[in-house]
């Protein structure tokens, strides 16, 4: 059993921590961090269709986002196209 005053202390850190470690992200960052998740799932999603020829593990960066874009909208039918207009946006 913990005694109170470790109790007291081990929150005490926890509420510091937590406040010191929340980053805050700009608009432009948010979209940014989002297109690129977005991005990466069409990548593992339409992975057979469209990137066949890449290593299925690859890391889809920023700079990545238009040849994705450009492979889904080439070779990924309706549904690739549908997802390389929302990446578009």
């Amino acid at each position: 059993m913990v005694s109170k005053e470790i109790s007291s202390y081990m929150a005490a850190i926890g509420r510091v921590g937590g406040r010191k470690s929340r980053r805050k992200l700009g608009a432009d960052q948010a979209r940014a961090m989002v297109r690129i998740r977005e991005a990466g799932k069409a990548y593992r999603e339409f992975h057979s269709r469209c990137f066949w020829s890449s290593p299925k593990g690859m890391q889809i960066k920023k700079d990545d986002i238009p040849w994705v874009i450009d492979q889904l909208q080439k070779h990924g039918g309706l549904e690739g196209w549908k997802r390389a207009q929302k990446l578009c946006r």
